[in-house]
């Protein structure tokens, strides 16, 4: 199943928002190459362009569906279809910045002290990471899941929690300046089964794609009637969701 940049875009604002705060967090530099890792739709790619009007920037997705949906933009960013996990830039990176994606890849360990080594002297490296493994948001997926007789492989393609301690990410980024921060927004959001819109548009996709037609609708009722216990809507017609994330901002500096 291909990610649907229209789904995930329905809560764009809300999605955005931890991007423009980690990118407000980003010191002053003077980039020449810019590089977004897992630039989805582009939009806060786009914020990047825009701040550092002069560098060079590049928007790095592996979903096609989002490259052609970033490449409809007007910015000025060369758009790429790759794999995070082998990317390498062709000179040293003045900001490396990744909202909400390096979750999906494995190995922390060895992804953050790579991007780290790609930066130049005085580069940034700047993640955003949802840190929401143990909130009902996830938990509901992972009960149900476990709990049912669904596919061998939904079961894999089900993420789980996947950050490491701060401490240890602290260490892979060194030699470094370190900002490194956990924010949890109380989102308020609108519609009939907000938070199922929110994980089939982003969590939920590889799970999705291994499920038959029938199976997806027998596992859509089951998490929605489970989120409706834990997020009930509110009488004004919205409903309030928690969601954490881990933001590391770190400057290369020489040992």
């Amino acid at each position: 199943m291909p990610w649907e940049p229209d789904v995930y875009l329905r809560f764009a604002d809300h999605r955005a928002r931890p991007g423009y705060e980690l990118l407000a967090r980003i010191p002053d530099v003077s980039p020449s190459l810019i590089v977004d890792l897992g630039c989805g739709t582009g939009s806060l790619t786009g914020a990047l362009e825009e701040r550092w009007p002069t560098a060079e920037v590049i928007g790095i997705d592996s979903s096609a569906e989002m490259i052609a949906k970033a490449s409809a933009t007007q910015y000025r960013v060369d758009w790429k279809i790759a794999d995070i996990s082998d990317w390498e830039p062709t000179r040293p990176v003045d900001v490396i910045y990744s909202n909400a994606t390096l979750h999906w890849l494995d190995d922390h360990r060895h992804l953050f002290s790579r991007l780290r080594s790609y930066l130049a002297p005085g580069g940034v490296l700047a993640v955003q990471m949802p840190d929401n493994w143990r909130a009902p948001t996830h938990q509901v997926l992972v009960d149900t899941i476990d709990n049912g007789e669904w596919p061998q492989a939904a079961r894999d393609a089900l993420m789980r929690d996947r950050l490491s301690a701060q401490h240890e990410y602290a260490a892979w980024v060194q030699p470094a300046e370190l900002d490194m921060w956990r924010t949890t927004y109380f989102q308020q959001l609108e519609g009939d089964d907000p938070v199922w819109t929110w994980v089939s548009g982003a969590i939920l996709v590889p799970v999705l794609a291994e499920l038959s037609d029938a199976e997806q609708k027998q596992f859509e009722q089951a998490v929605k009637q489970a989120y409706r216990v834990a997020y009930p809507q509110g009488p004004d017609g919205r409903t309030t969701v928690g969601f954490s994330r881990l933001f590391l901002v770190a400057r290369a500096i020489t040992s």
